[in-house]
């Protein structure tokens, strides 16, 4: 369910997708008609090529050495899953197709095809734009970062709700911190039976741990200076009673 604050800057199709690629520790591949999981095996190349070690014994491998050329067409496919738990904790998935090759020991896929689905819909990323993009700066420290801000500071999750647009917390039962990226932050807004996000913008991209400190500082000193939706003050005051 989507919510209707009003979505500002946010990551291109192909960086979000090459973010995606970045923090997923685990994939699925069918080749072949074979399909396997694999968890911390596969390494990323600046290009956006997966490298994938395989064990001597593994399926997959026969199937490259076997291909004609040994380069078998393949489906890659990850998951990003958001840090905090809550309610359609898979953020986004990404699938890739394209083909394999048996090199150094491993496995080198390179992408022919990239399908980002997010909640909005899937989009096709263009291929030259998915090879030239870069990760979000922030993605690596993006875990560590939400579930601090969910585990150790709840009543600044809570101060920032004043930044929302009263009717995006209609029936809220809980605002969790949801994805955070140069751009901005994201809180899942949950209700008893739905779900929706809204985004708050920062004045300038965080392009390290350093900036993203001080512009979360300038959310929370704005949502210092705001009202209290009246959506949260009526839940309180139901709680009290």
């Amino acid at each position: 369910m989507g919510d209707t604050q009003d979505w500002t800057a946010a990551p291109a199709a192909a960086e979000r997708a090459r973010s995606v690629l970045a923090a997923a520790w685990s994939c699925a591949v069918t080749a072949d008609g074979v399909r396997e999981e694999y968890v911390g095996a596969h390494t990323v190349t600046d290009d956006g090529a997966v490298r994938l070690t395989v064990p001597d014994d593994s399926a997959l491998l026969t199937a490259a050495v076997r291909a004609p050329r040994q380069e078998p067409s393949a489906v890659l496919e990850f998951a990003d899953v958001a840090p905090v738990p809550v309610r359609g904790r898979i953020r986004a998935r990404l699938c890739l197709a394209g083909w394999f090759a048996a090199t150094d020991g491993s496995l080198l896929f390179r992408p022919t095809r990239v399908v980002l689905r997010q909640s909005a819909g899937a989009v096709v990323v263009d291929l030259d734009e998915f090879t030239a993009a870069r990760p979000d700066p922030l993605t690596g420290a993006e875990s560590q970062l939400l579930t601090h801000l969910a585990d150790a500071h709840p009543d600044a999750v809570e101060r920032l709700t004043r930044l929302v647009r009263p009717e995006s917390l209609h029936a809220a039962t809980r605002v969790a911190p949801l994805a955070v990226d140069r751009h901005g932050l994201t809180l899942r807004i949950e209700r008893a039976r739905a779900h929706g996000d809204v985004r708050l913008p920062f004045h300038a991209p965080a392009d390290d741990v350093a900036q993203l400190a001080e512009r979360m500082h300038v959310l929370l000193t704005q949502a210092g200076a705001a009202a209290c939706p009246r959506a949260l003050q009526r839940q309180r005051a139901d709680g009290d009673g």
